[in-house]
């Protein structure tokens, strides 16, 4: 009945059997067929015929209405379908922390974009329970976690391990020199905002060791806290993958080896949902994602849950 609806309402919008028969590339004939043959299933008359003149009825008005909406739907519902055929033009929503999206996003989104140029990247953040939420959700098509996940329905891809170091500005006393977890005790410092995947890292570290430093500032800005550190003169202990050579040289400051730092371990990982529910360009992201950081194709582990 779809193609006879559509074909009552090309000749509804020409207003003419001839006219629309030549946009539906269909004879007359046939065309004439097509209505009758709606109106039978239908067990209504759509149009009274004055001669060559055709005028809708009562109820044919209803019914073109009713084949608009038929129209609209089944154009949304092939765009949403080229979705999954094809990444041209399409969408994928990402889900990370604030602190992932400064440390890990930025390469990963920039090359994604050099490759596919016309898709279009939201992201949603929030702390990685709430990614975890939005993935399972369907609310992201996937997420990215400084830590590892273990949610039903959910698949678990390591991407890279990373631990803490501490950085300071060049003139620290620090600096340039070996240090150990003592050296930390009441150190000016900054740290994350309570609440962040980082500061419950630190704060367990100086659990563990029995360290007190000196917190002058919370901040949930790895920005910054690198241009802080030096106008403060203060140290902070920071993600391995986010202190680049370039940033440290670029604002003045250099990193301090502790070897207690490298137990402050932690897996980013990919989360998404059942492949076969993603969309073409979700697929891709998976697919580049691991060649980035060169893990085997849609990697998926189950892993311990900590948040």
């Amino acid at each position: 009945m779809f193609e006879e609806m559509q074909a009552f309402a090309t000749v509804v919008e020409q207003s003419s059997l001839n006219q629309a028969s030549k946009l539906l590339n269909l004879s007359q004939p046939a065309l004439s067929r097509k209505i009758a043959k709606l109106e039978g299933e239908l067990g209504v008359t759509l149009f009274n015929r004055k001669g060559k003149r055709l005028e809708l009825t009562t109820i044919g008005r209803l019914t073109y209405d009713f084949a608009l909406e038929q129209r609209q739907h089944q154009l949304k519902f092939l765009q949403s379908l080229a979705q999954f055929k094809d990444d041209t033009d399409s969408i994928i929503t990402l889900g990370a922390s604030l602190t992932t999206l400064q440390t890990t996003l930025p390469p990963l989104i920039s090359a994604f974009m050099d490759n596919h140029p016309h898709a279009e990247i939201k992201l949603v953040t929030g702390k990685t329970h709430e990614i975890v939420s939005a993935v399972r959700d369907r609310r992201a098509d996937v997420g990215i976690v400084a830590s590892s996940i273990s949610e039903p329905g959910l698949n678990c891809c390591p991407l890279f391990e990373d631990h803490l170091e501490l950085v300071v500005p060049s003139t620290h006393p620090l600096s340039g020199k070996e240090s150990f977890m003592e050296d930390l005790q009441k150190l000016p410092m900054i740290t994350f905002s309570k609440g962040t995947w980082y500061r419950k890292l630190t704060d367990d570290l100086f659990h563990r060791t029995g360290i007190m430093p000196d917190i002058r500032m919370e901040i949930d800005s790895f920005e910054a806290i690198i241009r802080l550190l030096p106008t403060c003169k203060a140290a902070a202990l920071l993600p391995k993958s986010y202190v680049r050579p370039q940033l440290l040289s670029d604002n003045d400051l250099v990193t301090v080896q502790i070897s207690e730092l490298k137990q402050t371990l932690r897996t980013t990982c990919m989360i998404y949902g059942k492949k076969e529910e993603l969309s073409a360009t979700a697929k891709q992201w998976i697919q580049e994602t691991n060649d980035f950081f060169a893990c085997p194709p849609l990697t998926m582990m189950r892993l311990p849950f900590t948040r």
